[in-house]
């Protein structure tokens, strides 16, 4: 689905530069893996990258296969040539995303906050009450954002990111405002959905034990100070993964 091999993004501010290198990253429909490391290592910069809303500064290959028809799609050559509504495009109908605190309107109820995401990639969204069942939020969807609890409200958000059948989930620290818990609960319903949907889920988080019951593969990064005004951060699988069963 995606294929990534020499990425970099390089971020300059004042004086000092940061760059994510990703050698190599292949993502495949139906899996769930972990990006996982401590503030300030790239893990948002390379989530970005995946949501194509930020251009790679340079790439050996940026690749994105349409899962239903097989079509390749290559994104830095989309970023080159300034093809800004081919890239919303692929946004809308194969990606849906996951933010750390929701990112719900707060002037829509449950229901139509689910809807947004299949409304505006103009698609039939999927059963919205037999999803919140799966979700255990059948009970909140005429409620307003603010009626619900932190935990649900992520699970809504997990909902929405999904009801338009996107290819791609990426979730950026999904579980970081909630207990040990809720979210175990939070990645457990993550795994659920890309078993049965077939959906590729990135999940971004510091907490690796967290995630590793449950996910195929891993990726970290080694952090590095070039010099004292460049770090480099070189994304690259992590050892001595738990595969999930």
């Amino acid at each position: 689905m995606f294929r990534l091999e020499d990425v970099r993004k390089h971020r300059a501010q004042g004086d000092s530069a940061f760059e994510l290198q990703v050698p190599s990253l292949e993502i495949h429909p139906g899996e769930m893996i972990a990006v996982v490391g401590e503030s300030g290592c790239g893990k948002s910069t390379l989530l970005d990258l995946l949501a194509l809303v930020l251009r790679p500064t340079s790439s050996q290959v940026f690749r994105f296969t349409e899962p239903n028809t097989g079509h390749s799609v290559d994104a830095a050559a989309l970023w080159a040539g300034g093809h800004e509504d081919a890239l919303a495009h692929l946004r809308r109908a194969h990606m849906g995303y996951v933010l750390q605190t929701g990112g719900l309107l707060p002037f829509l109820d449950v229901r139509r906050n689910i809807e947004l995401s299949a409304r505006v990639s103009g698609r039939e969204p999927v059963a919205v009450s037999e999803l919140a069942s799966q979700l255990g939020i059948d009970n909140c969807l005429d409620r307003m954002p603010a009626a619900l609890s932190i935990g649900q409200r992520q699970r809504v958000a997990i909902a929405r990111a999904v009801a338009h059948g996107p290819a791609l989930v990426l979730a950026d620290e999904p579980t970081a405002a909630v207990d040990k818990a809720r979210g175990a609960q939070i990645m457990e319903r993550l795994a659920m959905l890309a078993r049965q949907q077939g959906t590729a889920v990135v999940v971004v988080t510091h907490d690796r034990p967290l995630v590793e019951p449950l996910v195929a593969r891993g990726y970290g990064f080694a952090v590095s100070a070039i010099s004292d005004e460049l770090t480099v951060s070189v994304c690259r699988p992590l050892e001595r993964w738990k595969a999930a069963s």
